[in-house]
C-alpha cells in the first residue's frame, strides 16, 4: 500500500490548521520522536514571537481508547488501549490534563490552538532544559529529585476529579484499576519470550505469575486515589528555575493520565529506565515525599512502593520487549538492564517472596 497519499493529506491538514491559528508563516523545526505515534514540531512565528511547539497525534494511528463505562469485556475487544486504559494520544486528553494541573498552579503547557477532531496543537514551548540535560549541565540531581516529589505531593493532595476538563476539552480520570493493571504486568509474560526464544517460558508460569501478582494488583486498584501523571521520569520533566515552588518543574506527557495508587508516579520517577536512580537519592526522594504528606503510613508507602514498583518495571520490560520484537526499536534494548537492577532492588523486600520466587523458577538472573 503506497502511504505517500496519506502523507501528503496529513501535511495538507497540517498546513491548514497552522493558517487558522495564524501561523502559516512559521518555521518549523523537527524535534525528537519517543515511543508513541505522536510527532513534534518546534515553531518559530514569522514575527519574531515566542516559540512555539505543535503537536501532531494522527486519530487513526491508535486503537480507540477507553470507553468509561465498558466492561473488561468489552474492553478486551476493544484492544490494548482500553484495556490499559491509554487515553490513543488524543489531544482532547491532553489539554484536559493541562488545564487541571495549570489550575493546581503546576507548569503544564498551555493549549493556545487545537482541533481536537484533527489531533493537532499548538502548545506554549517550555523549552528544553529536561532534568535528564540539567543533571549532565552540573544541576544537583537532589535538588530536582525534590522539586518533582514537590509536583507530586501537590497532585496527590488535590482534590482528584472524576473528569478533567480544559481549554474546551473534557476527558475522563479513569481508575487505573485491576485489569489495566494486569494487562500492563502481563506484557513481561507475553513479550520476553519473544525477545529471547531462550527464556520460553513453561506452561505452567503463566497461571503463576497471576497468582504471585493478585494480592499486588489489588493493592494498587484499592489504593487508586489520586491524579497519576503516568509518565513521570526525567525525559518528561522541564527545569524551569525562575519559577517558584512545585512550578519550578515543568510537565509533559501527561496525556495518559489516570486515577492511580501514589506509589505509581513515585516508580515511574525512580525506577527510571533511561537514567541511574540510586539507592541514595531513592531513599531521600521517598523520605522528602514523606514530610510532604505527614498523614501517609511511611511503612505502607514504602511496602507499596517496592510491591506497585515491581509490577511497573516487569511492565515496562514487556513493553520495551514489544518495542523492539513487533515495532523493531532495538534502543531500548540498552535500558533493560538497569530495570533488572531496580526489581532486584523492589524483589528484595521480603514481602515480596512469592513473586521473587517465580522469578527464580522462570527468569533467573543468569536467564536474562
Amino acid at each position: 500500500m503506497n502511504s505517500e497519499p496519506a502523507a501528503d493529506a496529513r501535511e495538507a491538514a497540517r498546513r491548514a490548521f497552522l493558517k487558522q491559528a495564524g501561523l502559516a508563516g512559521a518555521w518549523r523545526e523537527p524535534l525528537a520522536g519517543d515511543a508513541s505515534t505522536r510527532r513534534y514540531e518546534r515553531l518559530w512565528p514569522a514575527g519574531g514571537e515566542a516559540s512555539l511547539i505543535f503537536m501532531d497525534q494522527p486519530p487513526a494511528a491508535e486503537a480507540r481508547p477507553c470507553p468509561p463505562a465498558a466492561t473488561a469485556e468489552e474492553r478486551a475487544a476493544l484492544g490494548y488501549n482500553a484495556m490499559a486504559r491509554l487515553a490513543a494520544g488524543r489531544v482532547d486528553a491532553f489539554a484536559a490534563a493541562a488545564g487541571w494541573l495549570r489550575g493546581e498552579g503546576l507548569s503544564a503547557p498551555a493549549v493556545l490552538a487545537a482541533d481536537f477532531g484533527a489531533g493537532l496543537a499548538v502548545l506554549e514551548d517550555l523549552g528544553d532544559e529536561l532534568f535528564a540535560r540539567a543533571m549532565a549541565g552540573g544541576t544537583d540531581e537532589g535538588e530536582l529529585y525534590r522539586a518533582a516529589a514537590d509536583v507530586l505531593a501537590r497532585i496527590h493532595q488535590a482534590t482528584t476529579p472524576a473528569e478533567l476538563a480544559g481549554y474546551g476539552a473534557c476527558w475522563p480520570l479513569l481508575d487505573y484499576d485491576a485489569v489495566a493493571l494486569r494487562t500492563g504486568g502481563e506484557l513481561f509474560v507475553e513479550w520476553l519470550p519473544r525477545l529471547r526464544p531462550e527464556r520460553r517460558l513453561r506452561e505452567d508460569a503463566a497461571f503463576e505469575w497471576r497468582d504471585a501478582w493478585a494480592p499486588i494488583i489489588a493493592r494498587g486498584a484499592a489504593g487508586a486515589n489520586v491524579f497519576c501523571h503516568r509518565d513521570f521520569h526525567a525525559e518528561n520533566l522541564l527545569w524551569l528555575p525562575e519559577r517558584r515552588g512545585p512550578a519550578r518543574v515543568g510537565l509533559l506527557d501527561f496525556q495518559d493520565a489516570v486515577r492511580a495508587h501514589p506509589a505509581w508516579d513515585l516508580s515511574m520517577l525512580l525506577h527510571d529506565a533511561r537514567r541511574e536512580v540510586s539507592p541514595a537519592l531513592e531513599a531521600a526522594t521517598l523520605a522528602h515525599y514523606r514530610r510532604l504528606r505527614p498523614e501517609l503510613d511511611g511503612e505502607a508507602l514504602a511496602a507499596d512502593f517496592h510491591a506497585l514498583g515491581a509490577l511497573n518495571i516487569a511492565r515496562i520490560l514487556g513493553l520495551f520487549a514489544r518495542l523492539v520484537v513487533r515495532d523493531g526499536k532495538p534502543r531500548y534494548l540498552a535500558f533493560m538492564p538497569r530495570l533488572w537492577r531496580y526489581l532486584d532492588r523492589c524483589l528484595a523486600d521480603p514481602a515480596l517472596a512469592d513473586v521473587a520466587a517465580w522469578f527464580r523458577r522462570h527468569v533467573p538472573a543468569e536467564a536474562r
